[in-house]
């Protein structure tokens, strides 16, 4: 036994254990000296063993110098963090202790509106014009502002000193309000969260020179309300959390009803109402008539293995590919006509560009060339653009999403599927077998975009042979072999537009039919347009996804639609 055994701490890197329980004996000993040391410091001796087999090495010795002042070190390493956070520790506490108390004062403040105050005018964040809302000059001199009354949900916040800068987002517009003194010292705007809609009053003021705000304006509050239930979460649960740019997209999907506040998607929104609205416009402007046709219907358009089945009283029924065999129906008393309305498609399709559900814009020409259509296709998609971004608002939107956009230069480029085939093989660009493309083939998607986005301007691509397109196109007079058809192609993204013209003859699209194995009975009603004062007519579908996947250069359909829908995905 060694001297002062009493005093003595052991250490067996075999046998020992480091636990709190642990007293450090001989027949109890630590595992580490380290851990030792920072249990009983400064003891007179600290006795070490590590078995290496040898009778020698089971014998307890003392640590040597070294061992002890790398163990001294770290124990005044550790001593030195633990008291750091104590420190933190201490000083949380009395951070909590403040916020609480902050807390208790600020729900004791209640707040009423100044009735003796002019009548505040209820407006809409983006409402500038000064006969709605004048603004007082900055520094509060000249005449007083509208007092207003506004509506919205807190799109940002930053607190600078003792002043509250909350910007609101109504779906119109934004609108900076400025909260000062007590009211900025209110439970609910200390605790106030993202997306926690207010309703505020207060006058408006012309922004200080060298400040940066929506419209150049601000709100200076002088009374708001969050009603119960208005207020927004915070913490885990807060929306920043729940939608993160750069997320996974199957997340970001399944919470697509808040991503869509995010300010990407809401602008790729704006941008999707003010271009369907000018292609209403637009076929106003060329007196096309609208027409609602069903999309519950019991004949195929595009191809059998892309419907939506479902039992329609006992019946077997479908839901629509295309709109465009009812639309060819009411040219003798309409005229020219169109529709905006669902599509349906059963393709087991995971691109980024294909939906299983997505918005047509169809259209049929009576009494035209296929020149015509081309023609007509052309000006509607430039005269679009062109309404679209004759708003300054959504031509922000459009620059900000896709800064390169411009509208294309017409007359697009034509080109015809057998030189299309041409230019592949010369660009060697093979076709989905890894071969050479051959007249007859039906160009693949990754194919056809190589080629739009070499070429990189809109072309139309024509002339596509009789066996890889629909049964009710037209073909060419001057070479069976072909169809009178159009796509029309986009950089970056593709097929945006289909058309063709119409079969009008009676017989030729009887052997369509037959051709086709697709049994005539079921349209009877179609059939009878070339019965009843038949007439050369064409027409076509444009994608709105597609169409806007281009514009505002997003890389999948997904995000230019409000809720995909695709395989596999139904939700929310």
């Amino acid at each position: 036994m060694v001297e002062n055994d009493a005093a003595a701490v052991y250490v067996d890197e075999d046998i020992g254990a480091d636990t709190e329980q642990t007293p450090g004996t001989e027949s109890a000993p630590y595992k580490s000296l380290q851990f030792a040391y920072l249990q009983k410091p400064a003891r007179s001796q600290y006795l070490t063993r590590k078995s290496d087999g040898s009778d020698e090495s089971s014998q307890w010795k003392p640590a040597t110098k070294s061992a002890m002042k790398k163990t001294v070190n770290y124990f005044e390493q550790q001593k030195k963090k633990q008291g750091r956070e104590k420190e933190i520790a201490a000083q949380r506490q009395k951070e909590e202790e403040e916020r609480e108390r902050v807390f208790e004062e600020a729900k004791k403040i209640t707040l009423e509106e100044d009735k003796s105050l002019p009548k505040a005018v209820k407006i809409r964040l983006d409402e500038t014009d000064t006969s709605v809302a004048k603004l007082r000059e900055h520094d509060g001199s000249g005449d007083p502002g509208t007092r207003v009354r506004v509506f919205g949900r807190v799109h940002r916040q930053r607190k600078q000193k003792d002043v509250l800068f909350v910007t609101l987002r109504d779906g119109y517009g934004y609108l900076q309000c400025v909260f000062a003194g007590i009211l900025a010292k209110t439970y609910d705007a200390i605790t106030l969260t993202r997306e926690t809609s207010m309703e505020v009053i207060g006058e408006m003021y012309a922004l200080p020179p060298g400040a940066h705000a929506p419209n150049q304006r601000e709100l200076h509050v002088d009374y708001y309300e969050i009603k119960p239930g208005w207020k927004a979460p915070g913490g885990e649960d807060a929306i920043t959390n729940k939608v993160q740019a750069g997320g996974d997209p199957q997340i970001l999907l399944d919470n697509r009803h808040l991503l869509l506040r995010g300010d990407i998607a809401s602008s790729v929104m704006f941008v999707r109402d003010a271009v369907e609205f000018a292609f209403h416009q637009t076929y106003r402007e060329l007196r096309l008539r609208k027409v609602s046709p069903p999309a519950l219907v019991q004949t195929q358009v595009e191809g059998g293995a892309t419907l939506f089945k479902f039992d329609y009283y006992g019946e077997e029924a479908f839901l629509t590919q295309s709109s465009q065999l009812y639309l060819e129906t009411v040219l003798p008393s309409m005229g020219d006509v169109y529709c905006i309305e669902k599509s349906f498609r059963a393709e087991k399709s995971l691109t980024r560009r294909h939906l299983s559900e997505y918005t047509h814009i169809e259209a049929e020409l009576d009494f035209i060339t296929f020149s015509d259509l081309l023609d007509h296709l052309e000006l509607v998609m430039c005269r679009v653009i062109e309404l679209t971004l004759a708003d300054p608002v959504i031509a922000a939107y459009v620059k900000e999403l896709n800064p390169e956009f411009k509208v294309p230069e017409r007359p697009f480029k034509r080109m015809k599927y057998s030189d299309a085939i041409d230019w592949l093989k010369e660009h060697n660009i093979p076709n989905e077998d890894g071969h050479p493309h051959t007249f007859g083939d039906d160009i693949a998607e990754a194919a056809e975009r190589r080629m739009t986005d070499i070429i990189n301007r809109p072309i139309f691509l024509t002339h596509f042979p009789v066996e890889i397109k629909a049964f009710y196109m037209q073909k060419d007079k001057d070479d069976p072999r072909v169809t009178e058809s159009v796509d029309c192609l986009m950089p970056g993204v593709g097929e945006i537009v289909g058309g063709s013209m119409r079969m009008d003859d009676w017989g030729e699209l009887m052997k369509a039919y037959e051709r086709e194995g697709i049994d005539s009975k079921p349209y009877y009603w179609y059939t009878d347009q070339r019965k009843y004062g038949s007439s050369p007519h064409g027409g076509y579908g444009l994608g709105l996804e597609r169409f806007l996947a281009w514009m505002c250069k997003q890389h999948t359909v997904r995000d230019t639609c409000l809720y995909p829908r695709y395989m596999g995905r139904c939700i929310p």
